[in-house]
């Protein structure tokens, strides 16, 4: 299922990038002078609206700090993200070391970055506070682009005989400093990301692409200034701090195309060992024999809901700066054209604090392929529509940033591949899917996406847009998503969603792909589960052969399985994967979402067998019968339950007021017969079936942007009376509430 809703100025919002080793000799003679300050607060850069910082605590005692906080307070400025420790509290805000770089020998410095907002206020340098600073006077300055680079712990120095760094001079080990972590070079892969010696790699053009509102750090020079050395003995968020003392010198600027530094220099320069740097990504991921979920060992309760946007939503053909596009954002209930200069102040943070109260602890998160992608054209400026208060650099780095937002609240997560492009969305029913698609012939439906494909042959006449995929490409991405856990340093990532509703397969062609996706998964990271949807009642419609289909076994035919929720075959065919690494997460909607057969009123005969605008068409009036549709259920997927495999319906919810209010336009002629609150009926009814199994369930959805569903928040925007409202979050539903609390007995 996917959102399909739309409701842009441009407004600059500068992408960040962490300092790299161009311009470290520089930087490294213009902190020396100030190495003595205990704590200090430079601005590296500022535009505008926004500002990048740092802060480096320099140890000027005889014996070392292990372990250090500080804080420090603004007027108008507001951080928006923190890379290279651990951030708390809203200003005044509070950072604490991270697992490597806690500990800061005499002598010696550490440093970590931020970006943040101006509110319409000065750039502000204020006095930064804590234990750590007391060995010397605090203070703070402005500094030039240059010595933003790392600390003179942290990186040794660096050769001048060349500005730029080619791609086919790059050394072994060589890292990209992208958006403020550090990723591998790959050594094969022409452009964009790779995956090589078992982690995900960027190429690289794709790393000296990146645009950069810092400049060159050379002026005058075309050089690569996201390129930096590799060691094993550094974690991938950032370099680690040295503990020997490392001179400066002022006539060295740049790294040379012939020397980039090899890992095992760096090692040899410094003396931080792999046994001070915590491992990340600790939290392994169980089913037990009960079929429940375990973290370490410990039950994790899966009180869950799903959070969109990063899959990319839907814009209409008359846009005025994106017609028909894509955007890939997060969305914050805090858009622009619906708040003042200054935005509504809600953010991630204050969702996720929200949501915990309620009794959250995991969360889903789609994205699509093009996620993943940071120099993706919808997933940046100007086309991304949060409010300039809490808009992020990309897709990419807002999924990271979610994924280590969400770590330290303690929210557990998974990661959804949920089509094969962020064009074709939620009609993708495989990998390579074509047109037509379902909605091909939808009255009044401006995203019909007719003229995208995920195919590179077998398309017809109407396909001049392809986004190929495949299954090459999609392990790749597996590939990827199992290496965040480490690349990000988190312990959150519960398991990988492989694909969302797969519902153009047979049983027998998806249960290859899943074990091949296992594998994939499992090289990459054997903490994570493996997180498995159901099939249709039909295949093989998206495979070229429109005119043609398989039938898929799933019971009773009088029972029509959603999208996502035909389990049938999995006891009699199992997945050749272990019970402990695999949870099943089937999907199940009711009218709101599409009028199934099974939800005719049998005292109609002339509507038996009809659904969808058919039965609509025919004035047919919805019966929600929970014995008949728990029999579908439990033969779709419930008796996995009995067989002690591990069941999280990946999504389940609805527009409880359907079609009276918020749905379209088109529902609300079709079904304006329907004047009681079916839709809440069979919500209740499919939550009361799940607590009856023991079954976990994820809401869809946590935003309100979803047509068909709307979500957990309540939001005054509504398609017919209200449309500019779009974007504005008020609060939760409370029937929705008390619907979930009862399902997770609260």
């Amino acid at each position: 299922m996917g959102h399909r809703v739309s409701p842009s100025t441009r407004m600059p919002a500068p992408v960040k990038r962490a300092v790299s080793l161009l311009g470290v000799s520089i930087a490294l003679a213009a902190f020396s002078n100030a190495a003595a300050a205990g704590c200090e607060y430079v601005v590296t850069n500022s535009w505008g609206s926004g500002f990048t910082a740092a802060i480096r605590i320099s140890n000027t005692s005889s014996t070392a700090i292990n372990g250090w906080n500080v804080s420090w307070q603004y007027n108008t400025n507001r951080v928006t993200n923190l890379w290279n420790a651990n951030l708390s509290g809203s200003n005044p805000y509070a950072a604490t070391n991270l697992g490597w770089n806690g500990t800061i020998p005499p002598g010696q410095t550490v440093e970590f970055g931020f970006q943040g907002v101006t509110n319409g206020g000065a750039v502000e340098r204020p006095t930064v506070n804590g234990a750590a600073c007391t060995g010397g006077t605090p203070s703070s300055s402005s500094s030039s682009v240059a010595s933003s680079a790392p600390s003179s712990s942290s990186v040794p120095p660096v050769s001048s005989s060349s500005s730029v760094v080619s791609s086919s001079s790059i050394a072994n080990g060589a890292q990209c400093n992208w958006y403020g972590t550090l990723y591998p070079m790959c050594t094969s892969t022409a452009s964009g990301w790779g995956y090589e010696n078992n982690r995900s790699c960027i190429s690289f053009s794709t790393c000296d692409a990146q645009p950069d509102p810092w400049g060159p750090v050379n002026p005058g020079s075309s050089s690569s200034s996201s390129i930096a050395p590799s060691s094993s003995s550094v974690p991938s968020s950032s370099l680690a701090p040295s503990s020997s003392s490392v001179p400066s010198s002022s006539s060295s600027s740049v790294v040379s195309s012939s020397s980039v530094i090899s890992s095992s220099s760096l090692s040899s320069m410094s003396s931080s060992s792999s046994s001070s740097v915590t491992p990340p990504g600790s939290g392994v991921f169980r089913i037990n024999t009960q079929g429940n979920l375990t973290k370490d060992g410990e039950l994790v309760p899966a009180r869950c809901g799903n959070w969109f946007g990063l899959e990319g939503r839907h814009e209409p053909s008359n846009d005025a700066n994106n017609p028909s596009g894509a955007p890939m954002e997060l969305y914050v209930g805090n858009m622009w054209w619906v708040n003042n200069s200054q935005g509504s102040g809600r953010t991630i943070q204050q969702t996720m604090t929200e949501l915990k109260q309620q009794g959250i602890t995991m969360l889903r998160l789609p994205i699509a392929p093009q996620t993943l992608e940071a120099n993706n054209p919808q997933g940046m400026d100007p086309n991304l529509k949060n409010h300039q208060s809490v808009r992020q650099t990309t897709a990419r780095q807002a999924l990271e940033d979610f994924i280590k937002l969400a770590d330290q609240n303690d929210i557990q997560l998974f990661v959804d591949i949920h089509s094969c492009s962020n064009y074709v969305g939620w009609r993708a029913g495989r990998l390579d899917a074509r047109p037509p698609y379902v909605d091909a012939t939808r009255v009044g439906y401006d995203f019909t996406r007719e003229e995208y494909s995920c195919s590179a042959t077998g398309n017809p006449s109407s396909v001049t847009k392809i986004h190929a995929y495949d299954k090459e490409k999609w392990l790749a991405n597996l590939r990827e998503i199992a290496g965040l856990s480490e690349q990000l340093g988190v312990d959150n990532i519960i398991g990988i969603d492989v694909f969302n509703e797969p519902y153009d397969y047979t049983w027998a062609e998806w249960k290859g792909l899943v074990e091949d996706a296992y594998e994939a998964i499992n090289e990459v990271n054997p903490n994570m589960i493996i997180i498995v949807e159901g099939l249709s009642a039909n295949a093989n419609t998206q495979d070229g052969t429109p005119d043609t289909k398989v039938p898929v076994p799933h019971g009773s035919l009088d029972l029509n399985p959603n999208w996502g929720e035909n389990l049938y075959e999995a006891g009699t065919n199992p997945l050749n994967i272990p019970k402990d690494r695999l949870l099943f997460s089937p999907h199940t909607y009711g009218p709101s979402v599409f009028v199934q057969k099974q939800f005719m009123d049998p005292t109609q005969t002339e509507c038996e067998g009809l659904e969808g605008d058919e039965a609509g068409h025919a004035d047919c009036r919805i019966v929600i019968n929970p014995e008949l549709l728990e029999q579908g259920w439990e033969e779709h997927f419930g008796y996995l339950r009995e067989l002690g495999y591990g069941i999280l319906i990946g999504e389940f919810g609805g527009n409880m007021d359907w079609p009276a209010a918020k749905a379209s336009p088109a529902d609300r002629a079709l079904w304006s017969h329907i004047t009681t609150n079916v839709d809440q009926q069979w919500q209740q009814t499919a939550a009361n079936y799940f607590k009856k199994k023991g079954i976990n369930a994820c809401y869809w959805s946590i935003n309100p942007e979803s047509a068909d569903t709307m979500g957990w928040y309540l939001t005054p925007w509504d398609p017919v009376s209200a449309n500019t409202s779009w974007g504005q979050w008020t609060g939760f539903d409370p029937r929705k509430t008390e619907l979930l609390n009862d399902l997770w007995g609260l």
